[in-house]
């Protein structure tokens, strides 16, 4: 028998996979999302559409909904910084509205997307959901106190949650992959230069403590990342506030994702040097042990090679959709 789920944000990147990945195991499924920064044509078939806020939850949340996965959050670093306010208002209250209105309706499962910026500076690597929570920006903390309002939420009224901490989220999944705007991450930034839409990819900093001097990050492919939230959909427990970090458990640097890009998509792609950016850790890679314990999941698409020929096969559809004015 499936099961009704919402997805919040399910017009974005990582929550229309995972939409499109509940169609494929035959849930109904709802998505919620009010399109400021998804596109409706993300939304995966089959799905039923509301495009409404998760401040108006008690408007569109009823009984027959079985789990909510949540993704409905603002996620740019930079921006908030500038605007910290648009940052506590949608993540922080958009979130309380959503649990009141669970509440109401007695929607006791939710799968959280949550974060690695919640960290902040690793005090070690591989980062384990046991070390200390200090983010850096407002993005973060919003997070970060999402999670402590899920804990409470657990503890006060039997909720029954995961919280999944994303490392760097890549690839693409069908039609599906990263259309951010403005664009912020790596892989998707290198992939524009090998369209010829960017003249360079800037490297910050080639003097950091690492093997080629750049950076290190761990990337995770957005179809694993899908099936971690299936699989914490059964994982979340009545009264119990499950916290698991998602990735791969290894680092590619900088210069890494640069080559790689270079040799899936034949393409130059010239890179210049700039200064190190204020708060960039060295290395960032998860430690996935406790999402391999308690939820069964492993990834299967690690391959650095693997993550980056799917994303170049979208950024190419998407350009050319672009071309066509269709998008």
């Amino acid at each position: 028998m499936s099961d009704s789920y919402v997805v919040t944000g399910g017009a974005g990147y990582a929550g229309g996979v995972v939409a499109a990945h509940l169609l494929e195991a035959g849930h109904r499924v709802t998505v919620v999302d009010d399109l400021s920064t998804g596109f409706r044509e993300a939304v995966p078939a089959g799905a039923e559409f509301i495009e409404g806020r998760v401040q108006d939850a008690a408007k569109w949340l009823d009984p027959s909904c079985d789990a909510v996965l949540h993704f409905a959050a603002f996620s740019q670093v930079g921006e908030s910084v500038a605007k910290p306010e648009k940052y506590w208002e949608n993540n922080v209250g958009g979130t309380m509205a959503l649990l009141a209105a669970m509440r109401s309706a007695g929607v006791r499962r939710l799968v959280f997307s949550s974060t690695a910026a919640t960290y902040g500076e690793p005090v070690g690597t591989p980062i384990t959901e046991a070390d200390p929570t200090a983010p850096t920006s407002p993005y973060g903390a919003s997070k970060l106190a999402v999670d402590h309002m899920i804990a409470g939420e657990c503890a006060a009224h039997g909720l029954g949650a995961v919280s999944l901490r994303y490392f760097n989220v890549a690839g693409a999944y069908g039609s599906c992959g990263e259309r951010h705007d403005p664009e912020s991450h790596l892989i998707p930034l290198v992939l524009q230069v090998a369209l010829g839409r960017r003249e360079a990819i800037s490297v910050f900093g080639d003097d950091y403590p690492t093997p080629d001097g750049t950076c290190v990050r761990d990337y995770i492919h957005v179809a694993d990342l899908a099936e971690a939230h299936l699989l914490a959909l059964d994982a979340a427990a009545p009264g119990e506030h499950l916290v698991c970090n998602l990735g791969n458990g290894n680092g590619f640097s900088v210069r890494e994702v640069i080559e790689t890009v270079r040799e899936v998509t034949g393409h130059p792609v010239p890179e210049v040097v700039a200064a190190r950016r204020a708060g960039d850790p060295a290395v960032l890679v998860a430690s996935a042990a406790t999402a391999h314990e308690r939820l069964g999941w492993r990834p299967s698409r690690a391959d650095l090679a693997g993550i980056v020929s799917d994303a170049w096969k979208f950024a190419q559809q998407f350009a050319q959709q672009r071309e066509e004015g269709r998008s």
